[in-house]
């Protein structure tokens, strides 16, 4: 030690306080000691049936102590019965149950004593009980009269309480008690006055020992009872306690005990038990009356409950009373108990014992296990305090002290060791300590020294004690280092110094960084049966990552690491998944991280909201025959607050069972006034809403029915409806069940002629309908209806006006004429038909026209049928969509809702002239360097006389640029090629065709190409259109020998950017000589035969299609089956489809459409009908079957499309 001092060259010279060591540690078991008592026996029973008894002492001491037994206050030799078995260091011995052990019977005393002193045990009874047994005995039969008192002495033996005593018979069947029989606290049977049924041989007594489990029987007893010739009522006596103890006696408890007062009567009639307290009252909360009025019974007896306590017994006749003077009394107890401890040589020494109980207890001093002698003891003694000074080691002994009344006895013992050792320090040496920063660091050093040691600490190679604010020197040498940083790691030294000797011991401490942890969400709030995610996020010392750990809890309680048994919750180390959230996962999640040296706690609050619970408690108040509050109680919110709570209402008059809508009243109200209607039997639920939705409905509530009244209001929507000539059919919207207001509800039906100075009609009906015949035709009726029940009829109805049946009209319209628009349009006129003979409401007129022949050909047509509807009265219409140069033919019609009149005259008109329609087609047939020859079709509809073809060319090339359009009219109609010259080499055109009449000309067709280079081949193009959904498309009629140029572009010319493009090669005619011999195999016959066969058939289908589904149009195509990319390109160029030929070129004054004159009707589209071909544009144009020359006719004549295919050749 001594080098250890010079190595760390530490000087002392400081030191925090000085420890008082009596109280501070259990002394070391290495230093000498008194004995102590550690362990003893109380009462023991010997219960027969066990196979042995142990008797318990156990004490430690240095030197080992010895034990000594004292059995009734004489010595006892555990070696005097072989039956006694002993254990070595120990003063337990074992009695084995053989034979007669009653002489064992007696209380005993352990005593362990060694060189220091004596210790003595607290007294150990040890109850060694026979078995009990009621005595043989012949018990006499009981003869008495009917009225007298008895009673069955039980007399039990005695045995091991608790004892449970019960009155049966042979056939271990209960003996019923009452007020009149009854058994006592000692177990006799008392009868207060016996009936004839009293009367039996076998009253037995049996008598339980639970303990013992041992139940015994007393031999069966008689009782007689005989009639009596007189009645003998008197007035109650008391047996317990017996008229000899006078009208009072005393009754001592011990406090904390149960306190019994027994009073049992006889008399007739059958005495009644009371009790009060007459120095007080009763104590309610613990007195209970028990065996039908005649025990007191108060339990946990406390000095409150002294006094005198009265019972009186009484019945008619009279009554008699007893008081019980109560003495609660209680054992010893302590107050003061001696104290024992390390006290060092020169000190004093007090010992003080003091005990209350009643009586007053006796003290008494004892030193090692003996009585004290005040002339022989050096000290001062009396009966609560020993003092002793200047102590010596000679002093150290075992004080006792005893305090006893008749109630019992306790013992204290207080051990006085004298010592004077060096310091001893308990603690290793060496120790390594570790904490968290922030946290508190703990460096024991437990010593032992007395005199009592001075204790200091030391830091790495300081000589100076600690003695900042942060260090705290605990009273068992411990060193606190209060909110530790990094740098209190280090090495510490503990030094430890009395007057007899000094010691020192080392220890290590490091410091590590705190554990931190946040859970996300923080505060989630989640609608019920949905599901949440908690996530734990944690830091930790690496040092520390073998002792992380992580878990899980709800409000405190440990969640399982596994998932639970239904999978919805779900712990995986740092989440918690819970799956289909419920009302009971609300709560507070904690995540526990901790290591070896913190813990730290994150928590998050689950809010699970939910849809209200049902409202509660629905109380009707405030009735009125027409109105009643209705109240309740609002269910548990769940977290989102009600917003409203809509009332509902069921009667079960009408609509039993079927719940409808009443009111809604603001969420915070939890009360309503409802208005009601009368003779209605109403029940009411509530339904409360939050922002989750709306809860399940209440109970209903109590029926509430309302008395009838009078109707409040009259049917409504009065009609007359559409009925047979001369009959007038009355219609009305019946009154609703809860309008009706009363039972035997019917409508009065009021009626007369309008105009007609004329008494109402009446009739009362139950339906809702009223059919009157024999009506004149359409003539105007007023009509009036009113509800009547049985308590008295509605307010007065409003008059309405209703025309009885209608007819056809029996006139046709006249003055019918027609004017000529233009080609396709004519405006019809006519004189409308008397108001008198449209016979009902006049809904309008219908044109119908057809076709008789073509002013062209000459030809007849079988008449089909067009019709036009012009609503409302009117005189004129316009008639669109006509066929140009052709004969016509028209009617008109006036309708009303019973259908349509006669028709009119047939009128004769003839539709003028107009333009063509587009030539079929555009081919260019040769190319040279300064001509073409162009090809063309006649028009599909000339639409009149054909007058000739205008040519027209200019000049285009890929800068969007063109030249001039020029012109060339070809006066032969039947002409059908040109070949035009004066071309310029090597340049593109484009070529457009038109047909025209006396009327003008038509639309053009249009094709391009490009005029041939100096001294080369001819080259030109052709076009045809590919409808964008096709796959592939054949190119025909081309030279063999040929390279041609093929490319796909789009539709818009003026675009010239190519989809796809590539040269190709045809096969020269050398190769035709190979195929020479097919055409002559029959093979190849029948191939062709089939292929014309399906042609044939895929015409035909197609001819039945086109006639019966009308034009077949390339856009009626496409929306059949668009293609996403033409459709793209379609909306964005042409919007529908439109010939590209017939948008303008830039810089292109001269349009072609220029020469077509303008036909618009300035005419309002209100002129045109609503018939099956009523729809015009805005310029009232017609679109439908009678459009004229429209463009998507031409893409279906010509077969042109969106694109083209420019021919090099």
């Amino acid at each position: 030690m001594e080098m250890l001092l010079r190595t760390k060259r530490i000087t002392i010279c400081l030191f925090f306080f000085v420890l008082s060591l009596a109280a501070a540690i259990e002394i070391p078991l290495s230093v000498a000691q008194l004995p102590t008592i550690t362990e003893q026996s109380h009462t023991q029973v010997a219960y027969p049936f066990d196979d042995d008894f142990t008797i318990k002492c156990e004490a430690r001491g240095n030197p080992q102590p010895t034990f000594n037994w004292t059995k009734d206050g004489k010595p006892f030799n555990l070696l005097s019965d072989p039956r006694i078995i002993t254990f070595n260091n120990s003063g337990t011995f074992v009695i084995q149950n053989h034979g007669i052990i009653s002489n064992f019977q007696g209380k005993y005393r352990c005593y362990a004593s060694n060189a220091l002193g004596t210790a003595m045990s607290e007294e150990i009874e040890l109850i060694v009980p026979s078995v009990p047994k009621f005595p043989k005995e012949k018990i006499e039969p009981l003869d008495v009269e009917h009225g007298d008192s008895v009673i069955l002495h039980c007399n039990p033996p005695k045995g091991i309480p608790p004892l449970h005593i019960y009155w049966m018979n042979i056939d271990l069947q209960h003996i019923p008690q009452d007020e009149r029989v009854s058994m006592s606290l000692k177990g006799d049977l008392y009868f207060a006055n016996v009936e004839e049924n009293d009367s039996r041989s076998d009253y037995c007594c049996f008598a339980a020992f639970p303990r013992l489990r041992t139940i015994v029987q007393k031999m069966p007893m008689t009782l007689k009872v005989s009639r009596s010739n007189f009645i003998k009522e008197r007035k109650p006596k008391l047996l317990i306690p017996p008229e000899s103890a006078g009208s009072s006696s005393s009754v001592t408890v011990i406090k904390g005990g149960v306190l019994l007062l027994e009073c049992i009567a006889e008399g007739l009639p059958t005495p009644h038990l009371s009790w009060v307290k007459v120095t007080g009252n009763l104590p309610k909360d613990k007195s209970v009356k028990e065996n039908f009025g005649k025990i007191l019974k108060i339990e946990q007896v406390s000095a409150a409950d002294e006094g005198t306590y009265q019972c009186t017994a009484s019945n008619p006749m009279g009554r008699t009373k007893h008081e019980f003077h109560v003495h609660v009394e209680e054992p010893p107890r302590w107050i003061k108990e001696p104290e024992g401890g390390v006290y060092s040589v020169g000190t004093n020494l007090v010992l003080l014992c003091e005990a209350i109980g009643n009586p007053e207890p006796t003290i008494q001093w004892k030193l090692n296990g003996m009585p004290i002698d005040s002339r022989t003891f050096r000290g001062r003694i009396s009966a609560r305090e020993i003092s002793l000074t200047n102590l010596q080691l000679q002093d150290s002994a075992v004080y006792q002290c005893e305090a006893s009344n008749k109630h019992g006895t306790i013992l204290a013992s207080a051990n006085v060791n004298v010592l004077n050792i060096a310091p001893l320090i308990l603690t290793s040496d060496g120790e390594n300590y570790a904490t968290v920063v922030g946290y508190s660091a703990f460096l024991h050093c437990e010593i032992f020294a007395s005199p009592a040691a001075d204790i200091r600490w030391t830091k790495d190679d300081s000589v100076e004690p600690l003695s900042a604010l942060r260090y705290e020197l605990n009273k068992n040498g411990t060193l606190e280092i209060k909110e530790t940083k990094k740098d209190d790691s280090g090495s510490y030294a503990c030094w430890a110094s009395n007057s007899v000797g000094k010691r020192a011991i080392t220890a290590n401490l490091d410091i590590r960084d705190a554990t931190k942890i946040v859970i996300t969400p923080k505060n989630p709030r989640v609608l019920k049966s949905h599901s949440i995610l908690l996530k734990c996020q944690s830091e930790y010392d690496s040092h520390l990552k073998n002792s992380f750990k992580l878990s899980w809890r709800k409000d405190g309680d440990q969640l399982p690491v596994n998932s639970t048994q239904d999978s919805r919750i779900i712990v995986d180390m740092d989440t918690l998944f819970i799956s289909s959230v419920t009302l009971e996962d609300q709560g507070v999640y904690m995540c526990v991280a901790s290591t070896s040296l913190d813990s730290v706690v994150a928590e998050s609050r689950l809010i699970v909201l939910d849809v209200p619970d049902p409202p509660e408690d629905l109380q009707l108040s405030e009735h009125q025959n027409r109105s009643v509050r209705l109240s309740w109680k609002a269910g548990a919110s769940h977290n989102s607050p009600v917003n409203e709570s809509i009332i509902e209402y069921e009667e079960s008059q009408w609509e039993p069972g079927r719940w409808q809508e009443l009111t809604q009243v603001p969420g915070n109200d939890t009360t309503a006034l409802l208005t009601l209607a009368p003779y209605m039997n109403y029940q009411f639920r509530v339904v409360s809403v939050n922002a989750v939705g709306r809860s399940q409905p209440s109970k209903p509530s109590l029926r509430y029915a309302t008395p009838p009244a009078a109707p409040d209001k009259n049917p409504e929507n009065i009609r007359v409806e559409a009925s047979e000539p001369n009959e007038m059919v009355m219609k009305w919207e019946p009154l609703k069940p809860t309008e009706r207001n009363g039972p035997g509800l019917e409508y009065k039906v009021s009626w007369r002629q309008r105009g007609v100075e004329t008494d109402w009609n009446e009739e009362l009906v139950k339906k809702h309908s009223l059919t009157l015949r024999n009506t004149p035709t359409f003539v105007p009726y007023e009509i009036k209806v009113q509800a009547v029940n049985n308590l008295g009829t509605g307010p007065e109805p409003n008059v309405t006006t209703g025309y009885s049946g209608e007819d056809t009209p029996d006139a046709a319209p006249s003055g019918v004429s027609v004017d000529i628009v233009n080609s396709t349009l004519v405006k019809v006129f006519w004189f409308g038909i008397p108001r008198d003979r449209v016979r009902g409401h006049l809904k309008g007129y219908k044109v119908s026209w057809w076709k008789t022949k073509s002013m062209l050909d000459g030809k007849r047509h079988h008449p089909e049928k067009h019709h036009l509807t012009f609503v409302g009265d009117r005189n004129y219409g316009m008639i669109p969509g006509l066929e140009p140069f052709s004969e016509f033919r028209l009617t008109v019609v006036a309708y009303n809702s019973k259908g349509d009149g006669p028709e009119s005259s047939p009128v004769v008109f003839e539709t003028p002239e107009g333009v063509p329609e587009q030539p079929r087609f555009l081919k260019i047939l040769n190319f040279d360097k300064d001509s073409v020859t162009l090809s063309w079709g006649l028009p599909k509809k000339a639409n009149g006389h054909l007058t000739g073809y205008i040519l027209q060319y200019q000049i285009i090339n890929e800068t969007h640029e063109i030249g001039p359009l020029s012109d060339i009219s070809v006066a032969n109609r039947s002409t059908l090629s040109w070949r035009l010259s004066g071309l310029s080499a090597s340049t593109k055109y484009k070529f457009y065709v038109k047909a025209c009449t006396a009327k003008g000309c038509g639309n053009p067709v249009t094709e391009e190409g490009l005029t041939m280079a100096q001294g080369s081949k001819g080259i030109g193009k052709i076009s045809e259109a590919v409808n964008p959904t096709q796959k592939f498309h054949p190119i025909e009629a081309l030279e063999p020998g040929t390279e041609y140029t093929v490319r796909l572009v789009t539709k818009n010319w003026v675009d010239n950017n190519s989809i796809f493009e590539d040269v190709i090669e045809t096969r020269g005619r050398a190769y035709a000589g190979i195929y020479d011999g097919i055409s002559t195999q029959g093979w190849f016959i029948g191939l062709m035969c089939a292929v014309a066969l399906l042609t044939l058939l895929l015409l035909t289908i197609c001819f039945v299609r086109r006639n019966k589904g009308g034009k077949y149009s390339v856009k009626e195509k496409e929306d059949l089956h668009p293609d996403p990319e033409a459709q793209s390109i379609k909306d964005e160029i042409f919007g529908e489809y439109s010939d590209s030929d017939e948008k303008p070129l830039k810089g292109s004054l001269r349009s072609i459409n220029g020469d077509i004159k303008a036909t618009e009707s300035a005419d309002s589209l209100v002129d045109y009908g609503e018939g099956e071909h009523g729809m015009f544009n805005e310029d009232g144009s017609f679109i439908g079957a009678y459009s004229g020359s429209k463009e998507k006719g031409s893409v279906e004549s010509t077969g042109s499309s969106t694109a083209t295919f420019p021919l090099h050749a």
